[in-house]
C-alpha cells in the first residue's frame, strides 16, 4: 500500500488517525519523568506532554487528514462482567498520573480533536469501530495503540503504529510485519493471543505455550475454531494442557473480539483536522506552562493545513534607519514626540560559565546599540563605533527625559547592561518608562513562563521575533577589504533590533487593555516597574563575601560528606560483605535497604522501591538504623557542599557576589533568587549559620538585617478580621503562647513546648491550605488528633475558619484570588470535574491572598526604604531581599538613622488592622546581623 506524498494532492484519499488514549497516555508517563513536568500548583504533566508531543510526531510523518482519540471509563465494561477477572491484578495507578487524562483531554478540545468515550466499551472498541467505518468510506486508517490486541485491526488500508519504546520510537505494523513477527497473519492474531494468553489482561492462556507453538497449531489447523477441532489429535503435555483449558481459550477469544460497529456519538467528517485557536493554545499552554512545544504545534499544523495555518495579526515592521550623529536622534524624537516609544537594546550576552552554563559573575552584557520605533518610524541608534561616546550620550538623555513614554521588554536587564558599560551612571537615572512587556504578560496571567520576547510575539501577536531576510550575515573577516560585508551585517543587526523595538511598542498595545481589564496598571505602575529599577541597583552592587570562609566550609563539608560515607559503608558491612554502596545511586540503595538489609518496602516507583528523603525519613523512624542516619548525613553534607561551591563559583572580581532576582517565577508575586539562590540557604540550621557568616560587610560599614515579624500570622488576622488575632497582635503578646491558650484550655504561661510547636505548625499551615491530613504528617500524629486540634483553633477563632471557607467560595465565583494590592492569581481549576486538581486550586486559593499580600509588602517597603535614603542623601545601600527580610549595608555613622527608617518606613509599607512588627539588628556578617 502506497504512503500518501509530502504535498497530498485533491485526489489523494482521507485518513484517519486514531489513537487509543488512555494507553498512550501510559506510555507517555513512564517516558518522561514526572519530576520534570510540574507546575506551580503541583500538578505533574508528563503524560500530557509526552502525549502531546507523540500525537504532533503523529501528525507530521503520517498526515492525517481526521483526527480522534478514544478514552477508556472507569466503570465496568461487558468484558469484566463476563470475566470478574479480567485485568485483575494490574498495578496501582501512580499518583503522580492523576488528572492527566483530564488535561490530555483539555489539550484535545483545544486542538478540536474529538475524543470519544462509550459506557461499557473499552478504547479499542472504540478505535476498531473507526477503523471499520474508515475503511467503508475509503479511507485509510492509521491506529495509534500500544495493545496488540489492535493487530486484528491491520488490513490493505489499515495500520497500526505500535510503540517499541516510549513514545518516540513508533514503527508502522501491516500485516507482512505481524506474519513476520508472530507467524500468522493479522485476522489470525486474536486467536493466537486467545491460545497464549495476555498478562496485561489478566488472561491466562494455556499452560507451556508461547506464540511458536500456537502459530504452528493456527498454520496447520486454519484457525481457532480448526484447533480446537482437534484439540484431540494434539499429542504430548502440550496437547494436554490444551484440552485442559479449552474453557479459558474460548473465553479469551470472546474477550479479545474487538467490537467494530457501536454507535459512536461523533460521525467521521467531525474528526477533520483544522487549525486550533492560537489564543485559546496560549491560555491552555501557559496554565500547563509547556514552552517549546507550542511552536512546534503550530508548525505541524501548519505544514499539515498550508494556508490556514493562523496568520500574523501584525504588518511589516518599519526599515531601520540608522542614527550617525545625536542629531539624528534628536530630530526622531521631535517628529514624534507625544507617541509611545518602543525602545529596546542589543546585547551581546554575557558570557557562561562552561560547567554549568550560568552567566560569568558580575558580566552583564555589552550594550551594542538601542532601537526606537513608533508604528510607522523606527531608528537604530549604534553604541560602538567613531560617534559612540555622543550616540550614548543622546541615548542616556532620552531614557532620562520623562516625558517621553517608553515601552520595553525586561527592563531590568537592559538598566544592567547600559549601567555596567556606562551609558548610564546609575539605574534610577532612567524615567518615562510606562510599560515593561514582560512583567505586564506576567501579571495578566502569573502561571505563565513564556515572557521572553520571542515568545510573546509568537504567542501574542503570531509574529516571529525575527524573520529571516534579517539575519545577520557572517563577517568576511580579513578578506571583507571594502568593510562591506561589515556594513551589511551591522545593517541586518539594526534591522532586527528595530524589529525588536516595533514588536515590543505593539505588545504595549495590545496587552495594556488586558492589563486594565485585569486590575493591574496601578501594581505595574507604582510597584514592579520602580522595583526593576531597585534591583537592577541591588543586583548591580551585590553583597561582599568572604571567599577564604567559603573555601574553609566547602573542605569541611567535604569532610562530613566523607566521614558520613565511611561510617554508613561500616555500618553494612557485614551485610553486603563489605560492598562499597554509591550513596548517590536509588538502584544500590535498594540493593542494600531491600535485599541486603530486608526493610519495609517504601513507595513502588517504576525503578523499584523508593530511596526519596520522605521515604528514608519514614524508614529511619520506623528501624532507627545507623546506615540510613549516615545516609541523610552524607545527603545533607553533600547538599552544603554543592551550595557552597555554587557560592564560590558566582563570586565575581570585586569579591562580591551579584545574585539575579527574577520577579516573574513565583504565580503569588514573592521574588525568586538565582545565580546563585541565596534564598536557597537553610534558616535555621547550624551549617546554614555558617554559610551566613561568609556574607560580610564592607570596610567601615555594618551589615543591617530587617524583617517582618510573623507577617502571615498578621495578614491573616488583618484579612480574617479575627477579633481573637486582632486583640493578641495589638496587645503585643506572644501569637502562638495566646493561641495555644484559646485551643488547649490553659493560661498562656502554661502553654508547654509542644502545645506552643503544634499550634505554630497549625496557625503558619492554615495560611499555606495545609489539610488535616498534611498536619498530620507534618507533627507526626494521627489525622483525627489533627482534625481535633484544628477543630479545636476553628472552634475559637471563628473569623478564620470563616475566612478560608468564603476566599475559596469568592475564587470559584470569580475565577482568581486577589492580594491587598489587588494581585491575582487566576485558578481555573477552581471549577475542575478532577477532584485533585480542585484540591490542589483551593490550596492555591487559601495560600496565593496570604503569600501574595507578603509579597507586596515587602516590595512596597524596598521601594519605601530606598526613596527614604534617596531623599536623605545617605550613603547606605540596599543589598538583598531574602523573602521577609532586607539586608543593608550601612556605614557606622548612618546606624541610628538607617535603624529608624527601617522601622519607620518598613512599619507603615501596609495599612492592616494589626501593626506591622520590624525586627532590625546589625553585625558584620549576615549571621550576626540577623540576630
Amino acid at each position: 500500500m502506497s504512503e500518501t506524498t509530502e504535498h497530498d494532492g485533491a485526489d489523494a484519499p482521507k485518513r484517519l488517525l486514531v489513537l487509543d488514549g488512555h494507553s498512550m497516555a501510559f506510555r507517555a508517563f513512564y517516558a518522561l519523568p514526572a519530576e520534570n513536568f510540574t507546575t506551580d500548583t503541583g500538578q505533574h504533566t508528563n503524560a500530557v506532554y509526552g502525549f502531546t508531543s507523540m500525537l504532533l510526531s503523529m501528525i507530521r510523518t503520517q498526515r492525517p487528514t481526521h483526527v480522534a482519540v478514544a478514552f477508556d471509563l472507569s466503570g465496568p465494561t461487558f468484558r469484566s462482567q463476563r470475566y470478574q477477572e479480567y485485568k485483575a491484578g494490574r498495578a496501582e495507578t501512580p499518583a503522580e498520573f492523576a488528572g492527566q487524562i483530564e488535561l490530555i483531554g483539555t489539550v484535545m478540545q483545544a486542538l478540536n480533536i474529538p475524543t470519544i468515550t462509550m459506557e461499557g466499551y473499552e478504547a479499542d472498541d472504540i478505535v476498531a469501530t473507526l477503523a471499520a467505518r474508515a475503511e467503508e468510506a475509503g479511507w485509510q486508517a492509521r491506529i495509534v495503540s500500544g495493545d496488540r490486541d489492535a493487530f486484528q485491526l491491520i488490513s490493505d488500508s489499515t495500520l497500526v503504529l505500535y510503540p517499541k519504546k516510549g513514545v518516540s520510537d513508533i514503527p508502522p505494523m501491516d500485516a507482512a510485519a505481524v506474519e513476520a513477527k508472530y507467524g500468522v497473519p493479522p485476522r489470525l492474531y486474536p486467536h493466537l493471543a486467545a491460545l497464549v494468553g495476555e498478562q496485561a489482561d489478566n488472561l491466562p492462556g494455556v499452560p507451556g505455550v508461547g506464540p511458536g507453538f500456537a502459530a504452528k497449531w493456527l498454520q496447520k489447523y486454519g484457525d481457532l475454531d480448526g484447533v480446537i477441532a482437534h484439540a484431540e489429535e494434539i499429542t504430548g503435555k502440550k496437547g494436554e494442557a490444551l484440552r485442559a483449558h479449552l474453557d479459558d481459550v474460548r473465553r479469551n477469544r470472546e474477550l479479545n473480539a474487538l467490537v467494530r460497529d457501536l454507535d459512536l456519538p461523533v460521525d467521521l467528517d467531525a474528526m477533520a483536522l483544522s487549525m486550533p485557536d492560537a489564543d485559546t493554545v496560549a491560555e491552555l499552554f501557559d496554565s500547563l506552562q509547556f514552552n517549546r512545544i507550542r511552536e512546534r504545534l503550530f508548525e505541524t499544523f501548519s505544514e499539515r493545513l498550508g494556508a490556514e495555518a493562523p496568520q500574523s495579526e501584525v504588518e511589516a515592521a518599519p526599515q531601520a534607519a540608522v542614527a550617525v550623529e545625536p542629531a539624528d536622534v534628536e530630530d526622531f524624537l521631535g517628529r514624534h514626540a507625544g507617541r509611545v516609544l518602543g525602545v529596546h537594546t542589543v546585547l551581546e550576552g554575557p558570557a557562561m560559565l562552561p560547567k554549568r552554563k550560568v552567566p560569568v559573575p558580575g558580566d552583564h552584557g555589552t550594550p551594542l546599540g538601542v532601537a526606537l520605533a513608533v508604528d510607522d518610524e523606527a531608528l537604530y541608534v549604534p553604541l560602538d563605533g567613531e560617534r559612540a561616546e555622543a550616540l550614548q550620550e543622546a541615548v542616556a538623555a532620552l531614557l532620562a527625559d520623562e516625558s517621553l513614554e517608553k515601552v520595553v521588554h525586561d527592563v531590568k536587564a537592559q538598566l544592567k547592561a547600559l549601567v555596567s558599560a556606562g551609558v548610564l551612571a546609575r539605574a534610577e537615572q532612567v524615567a518615562g518608562v510606562i510599560d515593561d512587556v514582560a512583567l505586564t504578560a506576567y501579571l495578566i496571567q502569573p502561571d505563565r513562563n513564556d515572557i521572553e520576547l520571542a515568545k510573546l510575539t509568537e504567542s501574542e501577536l503570531r509574529a516571529p521575533l525575527a524573520t529571516p531576510e534579517d539575519a545577520p550575515t557572517p563577517s568576511q573577516g580579513e578578506f571583507d577589504l571594502d568593510g562591506a560585508a561589515e556594513a551589511e551585517r551591522r545593517q541586518a543587526r539594526a534591522a532586527q533590533v528595530v524589529r525588536a523595538a516595533w514588536l515590543v511598542q505593539r505588545l504595549h498595545t495590545h496587552l495594556a487593555p488586558r492589563l486594565i481589564d485585569h486590575g493591574a496598571a496601578q501594581l505595574l505602575g507604582r510597584i514592579e516597574i520602580p522595583l526593576a529599577t531597585l534591583l537592577a541597583t541591588m543586583e548591580l552592587t551585590g553583597v561582599a563575601v568572604d571567599r577564604e570562609h567559603l573555601t574553609g566550609l566547602r573542605v569541611d563539608f567535604a569532610e562530613a560528606a566523607e566521614a558520613a560515607q565511611e561510617s554508613a559503608w561500616a555500618s553494612v558491612a557485614e551485610a553486603t560483605g563489605g560492598m562499597k554502596v554509591n550513596l548517590g545511586s536509588p538502584k544500590q540503595l535498594q540493593t542494600v535497604l531491600f535485599e541486603y538489609l530486608d526493610m519495609p518496602r517504601t513507595r513502588k516507583t517504576k525503578t523499584g522501591y523508593s530511596t526519596d528523603v520522605e521515604s528514608l525519613q519514614s524508614l529511619l523512624e520506623q528501624t532507627q538504623h545507623p546506615f540510613l542516619e549516615n545516609l541523610m548525613a552524607h545527603r545533607d553534607a553533600t547538599k552544603l557542599r554543592q551550595t557552597v561551591d555554587g557560592l564560590l563559583e558566582t563570586v565575581a572580581d570585586d569579591g562580591r557576589i551579584h545574585t539575579t532576582y527574577s520577579q516573574t517565577v513565583a504565580a503569588t508575586g514573592r521574588l525568586s533568587s538565582l545565580h546563585p539562590n541565596l534564598q536557597n540557604i537553610p534558616v535555621r540550621t547550624a551549617a546554614g549559620r555558617r554559610i551566613r557568616e561568609s556574607f560580610v560587610a564592607s570596610p567601615g560599614t555594618v551589615l543591617l538585617s530587617a524583617d517582618y515579624s510573623q507577617i502571615e500570622m498578621r495578614l491573616m488576622a488583618h484579612l480574617s478580621e479575627d477579633a481573637g488575632l486582632i486583640q493578641a497582635f495589638r496587645d503585643g503578646e506572644d501569637l502562638h503562647d495566646v493561641v495555644g491558650s484559646q485551643v488547649f484550655g490553659v493560661a498562656p504561661e502554661a502553654v508547654s513546648a509542644e502545645q506552643r510547636a503544634k499550634v505554630k505548625a497549625m496557625s503558619y499551615g492554615l495560611a499555606y491550605g495545609l489539610s488535616s491530613f498534611g498536619l498530620s504528617k507534618q507533627l507526626g500524629i494521627g489525622v483525627d488528633e489533627a482534625r481535633e486540634l484544628m477543630k479545636g483553633y476553628f472552634d475559637r477563632f471563628g473569623g478564620v475558619r470563616d475566612y478560608l471557607r468564603e476566599v475559596v467560595a469568592q475564587a470559584r465565583r470569580d475565577g482568581y484570588t486577589s492580594t491587598i494590592e489587588g494581585r491575582r492569581r487566576y485558578l481555573p481549576d477552581l471549577s475542575s470535574d478532577n477532584r485533585q486538581l480542585r484540591d490542589m486550586a483551593e490550596r492555591a486559593a487559601l495560600n496565593a491572598p496570604i503569600q501574595g499580600s507578603a509579597a507586596d509588602i515587602i516590595k512596597r517597603a524596598m521601594l519605601d526604604v530606598a526613596a527614604g535614603l534617596a531623599e536623605t542623601g545617605m550613603r547606605s545601600r540596599l543589598l538583598l531581599q531574602v523573602h521577609d527580610e532586607l539586608i543593608l549595608e550601612v556605614p557606622e555613622a548612618e546606624l541610628e538613622d538607617v535603624t529608624a527608617l527601617l522601622r519607620e518606613r518598613m512599619g507603615s509599607a501596609a495599612e492592616l488592622t494589626v501593626p506591622l512588627d520590624v525586627h532590625v539588628g546589625m553585625g558584620g556578617t549576615w549571621h550576626d546581623a540577623a540576630h
